[in-house]
């Protein structure tokens, strides 16, 4: 699914005060040399029976305290994806050389109570920042907890209902993605418009966001229609945005890669000439079942440059024996970001004025900035899909310009 940049560490694209170039570039180097390091290898991490359970840590010997919450014991997937995902926090202190942080590690069971519970103990053992957690309603807890006390959140959750000023979002957001596609079709000559949308939260996101990109460049949606996850009626939908074929210049299908082909079908059945009209993604697009698909050709899709996940793979799979689940950047960014902040910022370090620099900072999947309102803008690439996997025609902005990606 998701995305990527080649930087060990997180650093400002800009500096957000004198100096802080300077000390980005000496923890970067520091970064550089600590590759591969085992488990556990400098980072102090202690596990006990704190009041979070088994699953409570202390990573890190730092002054700077730091929450980290995630669903460790959570059944399934999610506790298979936090796993991973402290481990990569982990990481990213081995690989700054021992910063001035410690994170304490904190279960939430996957519930909003548990994130409640997890966020109390984090605040009343010194966290001055809490990273996580995973899940909405768990964010949503955590950010009331954290807001009585005057403590900023960066969490993982791509619900962006939950995000606030002072709870930011680090993960792949949807309106990310369609910005990002929307400008690049639009420089690229298209104006008119359609889209087909799963009826469903992440279907939601998309549609109102596609409204208003097109709506801000200037252009027009002809046709939007939504469908529900089902044969028969994903037809009825189809056909009705198949009938304008004549009358766009590109068509949107926000979907994954067990929907997307499906579609394209249907499409094509219903006389929708995919030759004529540019098939435009989402980051879902980035899998290898929609470069097998002849009718997906040529499609345009938003995702991160590939070489910085290959590069933190290698390097995760080297300490811990495994591949890293594709969200585990987002742990290691924010922790590699607090790190950064606290080396360079002082006492000034998690005010809203730092963590929401308009130059924003450059991290593992390229440069990325928090916005006022808790959501954030990412630099993505741009690619087109072949037989031989994704092929980049537009490279992921280094820095944020006025206009932003």
């Amino acid at each position: 699914m998701l995305r990527a940049l080649d930087l060990i560490a997180i650093k400002p694209v800009k500096a957000v005060r004198t100096g802080l170039v300077a000390g980005m570039i000496a923890l970067l180097s520091a970064c550089a040399g600590q590759q591969g390091a085992g488990p556990g290898g400098g980072t102090g991490d202690q596990f006990a029976n704190a009041p979070g359970g088994p699953q409570s840590a202390a990573i890190g010997t730092g002054q700077v305290k730091v929450g980290l919450i995630l669903p460790l014991s959570a059944p399934g997937n999610a506790g298979l994806v936090a796993q991973s995902m402290k481990n990569s926090a982990e990481l990213a202190i081995a690989e700054f050389n021992s910063p001035n942080i410690q994170l304490l590690v904190k279960d939430d069971g996957g519930t909003s109570l548990g994130a409640q519970q997890a966020a109390q103990q984090a605040l009343d053992e010194g966290a001055e920042i809490i990273l996580g957690p995973l899940f909405a309603q768990s964010v949503q807890a955590v950010g009331g907890v954290a807001r009585n006390r005057n403590v900023p959140v960066i969490a993982f959750s791509t619900d962006t209902s939950v995000a606030t000023r002072g709870v930011n979002l680090l993960s792949f957001l949807p309106e990310s993605d369609v910005n990002r596609i929307v400008n690049f079709a639009f420089t690229n000559g298209k104006k008119s418009f359609a889209a087909l949308v799963q009826d469903n939260a992440y279907g939601l996101v998309i549609e109102a966001a596609f409204k208003e990109a097109v709506a801000r460049r200037g252009g027009r949606v002809v046709a939007m229609q939504r469908y529900e996850f089902d044969q028969v009626k994903m037809q009825t939908a189809v056909k009705t945005v198949a009938q304008f074929t004549d009358q766009v210049d590109a068509i949107l299908i926000a979907d994954g890669p067990d929907v997307v082909p499906t579609v394209a079908q249907m499409l094509v059945t219903n006389g929708f000439n995919m030759k004529k009209v540019q098939l435009l993604g989402t980051g879902l697009w980035d899998d290898q079942r929609i470069f097998s698909d002849t009718a997906l050709n040529g499609g345009w899709y938003p995702a991160p440059d590939g070489a910085g996940f290959a590069n933190f793979s290698n390097r995760y799979r080297q300490k811990y024996g495994q591949d890293p689940v594709r969200t585990a950047t987002l742990s290691y960014d924010a922790t590699a970001l607090v790190a950064a902040l606290v080396k360079t910022q002082g006492g000034q370090r998690f005010t809203p004025e730092v963590l929401t620099s308009g130059s924003g900072f450059a991290g593992i999947d390229g440069v990325f900035r928090f916005r006022q309102d808790g959501t954030n803008e990412r630099g993505l690439a741009i690619f087109r899909a072949t037989p031989s996997g994704g092929q980049q025609i537009s490279p992921a902005p280094k820095s944020f310009g006025a206009s932003g990606t």
